[in-house]
């Protein structure tokens, strides 16, 4: 097995499934549908996706990401939009989403 840094087959950025019967969960996407960030990984950390903040039953503010494809947009374009923003993660202070925040995160 080689390192997914060496090898040329990409094969690990992403899948469709199929047979998923909310397929497709987000309206909008161009390309091929990525399945692999079904749980997107920056639930915890500012993005520059499209979210609406929402108090849940416990107090407790949320993401709701439903609008965003930016996870799911192709498997090549979907997989380094989520390595870049990953590379130094901002935890998400529970705000609504802010473009100054955003463009800071992305910088830094």
């Amino acid at each position: 097995m080689e390192p997914k840094d060496t090898t040329t087959n990409e094969a690990f950025k992403g899948f469709t499934n199929e047979a998923c019967p909310f397929l497709p969960c987000h309206p909008g996407v161009a390309r091929e549908f990525n399945c692999l960030f079904c749980y997107c990984p920056l639930i915890a950390y500012e993005c520059p996706g499209p979210y609406q903040v929402f108090t849940d039953r416990n107090g407790l503010k949320r993401k709701d990401c439903s609008a965003c494809t930016l996870p799911h947009n192709g498997y090549r374009r979907s997989w380094n939009f989520i390595q870049r923003w990953l590379e130094k993660p901002k935890l998400w202070d529970g705000g609504d989403q802010d473009p100054k925040r955003i463009k800071e995160a992305s910088s830094e």
